[in-house]
C-alpha cells in the first residue's frame, strides 16, 4: 500500500511538522472521500488527528504553495526529460452569495457568459514526451485586472430603459456630428506633421499583463538551474503585440493564436528603387489562396481534406515577423472552408512541433476537469482570502499527487484512473476500520490482501492490479 507520508516527505523542506502532518490527514481523507469535499467532510474521513478544528487552523495558514508544487514535481515526476513548456490557462470557478473573497463576474466558456464566481490564472509545466501537465502556480484573478470581461446585463423593464436611453444617446451624437460638420471644415487626414514612429517593442502594459509578467518571472525564479524552458503556451487571448511582447520581456518565446482574419502580409521581394525607405509588406496573404511553395502537408481523412501552411509573415501591429502556420480544413463535397492560424515568435520552430506544442495546452483542461471533478475546486465554502486561496491550490495540488500515486500503479494496468485510485483508498479506509473493531489484528499481509480485493469493488477498470 501506498504511504502517503513517505511521499509528501519532501515538502518538508517547505512546510513545518505539524502543517506536514496536518496535510497528511487531509489527503488521506481526499482520497478515500465520497462527495462534496468541503472542511466538515474531510473531517469526518480523516483518522485521529484530523479534527475540524485542526482542518481549520491548516487552511487558515499561509502557505508557500508554488513551492510544495515543484518540490513534488522535482522529487517524483522531473526525471532525466528535458523538454518542457510553460502553459497557461484561466479557469473560473462559480460562486454563489456576496462575501467570498475575489468575488466578480468573469466570462466562463463552459456556461457562454459571464458568471458570479472566482478566476484563476494556472501556471502549469507540460512534459511533452508523457504529454501531461503539471500544476505550479495558482493565483486569483481581480475582476478590475481582467481584460473584456463582460458585465452582466440588465433584465426586463431596465433593460428596454437601458436600451431607449442608449438609442437616444446615440441619435443625439449623430445629430451633433451633423451640425458640426455644416459649421466646420473637415479635418486634415493622416498623421499630424513632425510625428514620430512608435516603438512598439516598448509597449504599456494593462494591470493583467503585468500581473502575469510578474507570475511568469516568480515560476522562472523558482525553477532556476534545474529546469530551462524555452516556449509559453497561451490561448487566444494572447494573440496580439502586447502579449507578446511581455513574454519576450521574460525571456520566453510565445506560442498561441491569431484572429481567423487576422491582416497579413508576405515580406516583399521586390527590387529597390534606390530612393526612399526599402519596402517591408508585400502581398496581402488571401487564406482562400495561399501560396503553394508554403504547403507543408496534404492528406484525407474521410471527407475532411487537411491542409497545412507554415511561412513567415509581417502583422502590422507587430514589429517583428511571425512564424505562422495555418491549418486549412475543406469539405470535399460542399468545398466549406475553415481555417486555424497558429503563430510563434521564434522563427527557426518546425510547423510539427508548433502544432504540437499548442495542442499540449489542452492538458491544462484536463487539469481543471480532475480539480473540479475529484479534488473539490468547486466545492470549497471559505470565503476568507487564505482558505480560499489554500483550498483552490489544494485541489491543484491534488491533481499533481494523484499523477504521482499512479505512476506505478499503471505499470500493471495502463488504464488505471483517478477513479481506480479512490476507491483503493476508500477500500483501505474500510478494512481498516472494521478491523479495529476485531478482537486480535490480522498479520500485515492479510490486511493487504483484504484491502486489495475491497478495492475491486469501487473499480473502473477490469484488471486493476494490486498495490
Amino acid at each position: 500500500m501506498l504511504d502517503i507520508m513517505r511521499v509528501l516527505m519532501c515538502l518538508n523542506q517547505s512546510l513545518e511538522n505539524t502543517n506536514l502532518r496536518r496535510l497528511c490527514r487531509i489527503v488521506e481523507a481526499l482520497l478515500s472521500a465520497t462527495g462534496r469535499v468541503t472542511m466538515q467532510g474531510l473531517s469526518r474521513w480523516s483518522e485521529q488527528g484530523g479534527s475540524y478544528r485542526t482542518i481549520q487552523r491548516f487552511f487558515s495558514t499561509s502557505i508557500d504553495w508554488a513551492q510544495l508544487h515543484w518540490l513534488l514535481i522535482r522529487e517524483h515526476l522531473l526525471g532525466e526529460e528535458t523538454e518542457w513548456l510553460l502553459g497557461g490557462d484561466e479557469v473560473v470557478v462559480t460562486k454563489s452569495g456576496k462575501h467570498t473573497s475575489g468575488l466578480g463576474r468573469f466570462f466562463s466558456a463552459l456556461y457562454g457568459k459571464p458568471v458570479p464566481g472566482l478566476c484563476f490564472l494556472s501556471l502549469s509545466l507540460i512534459s511533452v514526451k508523457r504529454r501531461c501537465s503539471y500544476p505550479l502556480r495558482l493565483e486569483p484573478i481581480v475582476e478590475a485586472a481582467t481584460e473584456g470581461n463582460s458585465q452582466a446585463k440588465p433584465k426586463g423593464k431596465a433593460k428596454g430603459k437601458a436600451k431607449g436611453k442608449a438609442k437616444g444617446k446615440a441619435k443625439g451624437a449623430r445629430k451633433a456630428n451633423q451640425k458640426a460638420s455644416r459649421s466646420n471644415p473637415p479635418k486634415p487626414q493622416g498623421r499630424p506633421k513632425g510625428s514620430t514612429n512608435r516603438n512598439r517593442r516598448a509597449v504599456d502594459l494593462s494591470p493583467y499583463l503585468v500581473f502575469v509578467q510578474g507570475i511568469i518571472r516568480q515560476v522562472l525564479t523558482l525553477l532556476g538551474q534545474r529546469l530551462k524552458v524555452r516556449y509559453f503556451v497561451f490561448d487566444g487571448a494572447f494573440g496580439h503585440n502586447h502579449a507578446l511582447q511581455m513574454v519576450r520581456q521574460t525571456g520566453l518565446e510565445l506560442i498561441s493564436k491569431l484572429r481567423h482574419n487576422a491582416a497579413l502580409y508576405q515580406p516583399f521581394e521586390g527590387e529597390y528603387r534606390g530612393r526612399g525607405p526599402r519596402k517591408k509588406y508585400g502581398a496581402k496573404l488571401d487564406y482562400r489562396q495561399l501560396p503553394v511553395e508554403h504547403l507543408k502537408e496534404n492528406s484525407v481523412d474521410g471527407a475532411i481534406r487537411t491542409l497545412i501552411y507554415q511561412l513567415p509573415v509581417w502583422h502590422k501591429l507587430f514589429p517583428d515577423q511571425l512564424n505562422v502556420v495555418i491549418i486549412v480544413k475543406i469539405h470535399q463535397h460542399t468545398q466549406v472552408q475553415k481555417h486555424i492560424v497558429l503563430f510563434s515568435s521564434d522563427l527557426t520552430l518546425g510547423y510539427q512541433q508548433l502544432i504540437d506544442y499548442y495542442r499540449l495546452r489542452f492538458q491544462l483542461e484536463f487539469n481543471f476537469r480532475d480539480a473540479k471533478q475529484h479534488w473539490g475546486l468547486e466545492d470549497f465554502m471559505s470565503v476568507k482570502p487564505t482558505p480560499v486561496y489554500n483550498s483552490a491550490n489544494l485541489s491543484m495540488f491534488m491533481v499533481t499527487l494523484s499523477q504521482v500515486l499512479m505512476r506505478p500503479l499503471r505499470e500493471g494496468c495502463p488504464g488505471f484512473s483517478v477513479n481506480d485510485l479512490k476507491a483503493l483508498f476508500r477500500g483501505r479506509k474500510y478494512v481498516l476500520e472494521t478491523i479495529k473493531c476485531l478482537p486480535e489484528m490480522p498479520e500485515p499481509i492479510i490486511i493487504d490482501q483484504i484491502i486489495s480485493q475491497v478495492a475491486q469493488l469501487g473499480r473502473v477498470n477490469q484488471e486493476l492490479e494490486s498495490a
